[in-house]
């Protein structure tokens, strides 16, 4: 049995799925987690952790982000990248002074942790997947405000264990191809790291089924791992470069495709927000083609109801599609669903370089 199977979270009543998808009341528990009012459980997630003196230059070297100097405490993500720089993994990082956690999607710990060890080579580093003894739960504002017994987050080495996402402001050496009022400017969530024999303190608070959280994520236009990403994505897409790229350190893997597109080129797909028609009543699914005309341009990532939008979905779509048309959403069952594009990476986003214009020979 899952360890989210086993979580006290699905043994609340009304809960659907493990780890909860819902109580039973999908909207309201949105408002309360945006409001900060109730915290929602992400047990199947993973945790990796790397100690030992060179745990942060290491990492450093194998990943997006310039994480050497991370002090204790403070929040990171990171993206580790294949040698044509798509990604492979994406790292919510937390270093508490002793220990690096690295908090990974559901299915990530054990490959992640087989691919660090297989990376160690002389380096003073130890590997360890954790997932066995730490859970994570999700909110929006510390969850001590709502009950002060028992909910906060594990502090083994004296620094509480939680990870504050960046994705609210434009990261130190990042860059955003978003344009317009970014979504996140508020945006204040967090994950907590907590033993998993503690979780019933955490499971007695006001809670949020995972839908509601993807509903805010989606809203906020913040990609995953386990969402937006196949096997040719690259951060460009997805301007992920906000918080999980820093563009002027040191060489990693991937790097040069990462500089190229940024500075030469264009990525060849580009994040999408849709707004959906909901006259039908029909929430598209992962994967459902996204259309402009009879030609296919993308594919839907993610969909929700949002407490305030609406329906709403994340897609990727083609550069090239015109950003002022109407897009289709072609569900599985059949159903054509409308929807208006808000743009997130724009179709000229990438070749930032200055570069002049050389003139031909024999030019006049």
């Amino acid at each position: 049995m899952s360890a989210a199977a086993t979580s006290p979270f699905a043994r609340l009543p009304g809960a659907v799925g493990a780890p909860p998808e819902h109580y039973g009341e999908p909207v309201p528990e949105q408002r309360r987690l945006a409001a900060g009012r109730a915290v929602v459980d992400l047990s199947d997630r993973g945790v990796v952790t790397v100690t030992g003196p060179d745990r942060l230059s290491w990492l450093d070297s194998l990943t997006s982000q310039a994480v050497a100097k991370l002090a204790s405490g403070v929040s990171a993500e990171t993206l580790q990248l294949d040698p044509s720089g798509r990604i492979e993994f994406a790292l919510r990082v937390v270093d508490d002074g002793v220990t690096t956690w690295l908090l990974v999607d559901p299915g990530q710990a054990e490959p992640l942790a087989a691919w660090l060890n297989r990376m160690r080579f002389m380096l003073r580093v130890e590997v360890a997947d954790r997932s066995a003894e730490f859970a994570t739960v999700g909110a929006f504002g510390d969850p001590a405000d709502l009950s002060g017994d028992g909910v906060a987050a594990a502090a083994p080495n004296g620094v509480p264990l939680v990870w504050v996402d960046p994705w609210a402001a434009v990261q130190p050496g990042g860059w955003s191809y978003a344009r317009a009022e970014h979504p996140a400017s508020d945006w204040s969530y967090r994950e907590l790291l907590v033993e998993r024999d503690r979780l019933d303190a955490f499971a007695a608070l006001p809670v949020a089924g995972t839908l509601a959280l993807e509903a805010l994520r989606i809203a906020a236009w913040r990609p995953r791992l386990a969402t937006e990403v196949d096997a040719t994505s690259i951060p460009h897409e997805t301007d992920w470069l906000r918080s999980a790229v820093h563009l002027a350190k040191g060489c990693y893997r991937g790097q040069e495709t990462v500089a190229k597109v940024h500075n030469l080129g264009h990525p060849p797909r580009r994040l999408v927000q849709l707004h959906l028609d909901g006259s039908q009543g029909v929430l598209p699914a992962p994967g459902d083609e996204v259309r402009l005309g009879d030609t296919v341009v993308g594919r839907v990532t993610a969909a929700a109801r949002h407490h305030e939008l609406g329906p709403i979905a994340l897609a990727v779509v083609k550069r090239s599609t015109d950003a002022a048309a109407d897009l289709v959403v072609a569900t599985s069952d059949g159903a054509l669903v409308a929807a208006a594009q808000e743009i997130v990476v724009p179709p000229d986003a990438g070749a930032t370089a200055d570069v002049p214009r050389l003139k031909r020979l024999g030019a006049r």
